[in-house]
């Protein structure tokens, strides 16, 4: 490829979302240019699935999948049918001109008629060794990926919000008993969410308490909280402590240039992935703080590369 070449459509970002816009975008000869890295975040290639030890709901896999295993598959197929896939970090972006530009690891800026944006979300953590240590190993923050491993055992969810409280709904419909932490008196999340929580009979509340350490050698055993009023501590016994705090949406490159919410997540117009410049769509978690599941960015990412190969063919 000539410096100087402008690409149908560059993908930065190789998770679920990126890899199937660059199987559909090769597969309607539009020569993608995939960026599996970014500096902004520092998101692995991959995304949040490299973390993930196995998966058992995504379609196709009737017997599951580990998380690397099913990226390796989606890189395969993008490959297969003819994206070009680098591992560069992408540090910085240009969107205010056609051919946009891009700057990876030359000097020189990478230049393209359309950009499919696919640097996913982080899920935020309280930042414990023990936590780091026994992620995949009862430690989550995916109640939906994850809850049905600890079918019929005891858990435990940290965090006040709305997602706490979903969390802790679709578990308490798995499991034994759900207890949620919260370092407050009271929760941020919604009435009605409040009230449908609350009365589930295997839920239990512990307000103004905070998370100190997660315990277990090879898998988690229980988890230390402190009652922030009583200035005590006491450990918690579970198999599953599932972390609800939020999610960081890797979208730093784009600050100033793309229309963002107030949340971090980049907007697109209802229904498509199409973001506030013509020609910039938006796939996965970047753009979609709801769902935010492997198949879910998949299915963004094909309409992402859709909308691409639709606006070439009407602006050429």
């Amino acid at each position: 490829m000539s410096e100087n070449e402008i690409r149908n459509t560059i993908i930065i970002g190789g998770g679920p979302a990126g890899h199937t816009a660059a199987i559909y975008a090769a597969r309607a000869n539009l020569k993608p240019l995939m960026f599996e890295g970014f500096s902004a975040g520092g998101m692995a290639p991959g995304g949040q699935l490299m973390t993930t030890t196995d998966v058992e709901n995504y379609p196709g896999f009737p017997g599951g999948v580990t998380g690397p295993d099913l990226m390796q598959k989606f890189k395969e197929q993008s490959i297969e049918h003819g994206a070009e896939v680098v591992m560069e970090d992408v540090h910085k972006v240009d969107l205010s001109a056609r051919p946009f530009k891009l700057w990876a690891d030359r000097d020189e800026p990478y230049l393209a008629k359309t950009v499919i944006l696919a640097t996913g979300a982080t899920a935020k953590y309280l930042g414990l060794d023990n936590e780091e240590r026994l992620k995949n190993k009862g430690v989550s923050a995916c109640a939906v990926c994850d809850g049905a491993f600890f079918r019929n055992q005891e858990v435990a969810v940290v965090g006040g919000g709305d997602t706490a409280m979903e969390e802790a709904a679709y578990l308490s419909g798995l499991c034994t008993k759900v207890t949620l932490i919260h370092r407050r008196d009271e929760f941020r999340a919604s009435m009605a969410m409040q009230t449908r929580l609350l009365a589930k009979e295997n839920v239990e509340v512990l307000y103004s308490h905070v998370v100190t350490d997660v315990l277990g050698d090879d898998g988690v055993t229980g988890v230390r909280v402190k009652d922030l009023k009583a200035d005590e501590e006491r450990d918690l016994p579970c198999t599953g402590f599932f972390i609800a705090i939020g999610h960081t949406p890797m979208t730093e490159l784009f600050a100033g240039q793309l229309d963002i919410h107030d949340n971090g997540y980049l907007k697109v117009q209802p229904g498509t992935t199409t973001t506030s410049i013509p020609g910039v769509f938006a796939s996965g978690d970047c753009q979609d703080w709801i769902y935010r599941q492997a198949v879910t960015a998949a299915g963004t990412g094909c309409m992402a590369a859709l909308e691409a190969e639709r606006w070439l063919a009407a602006n050429e």
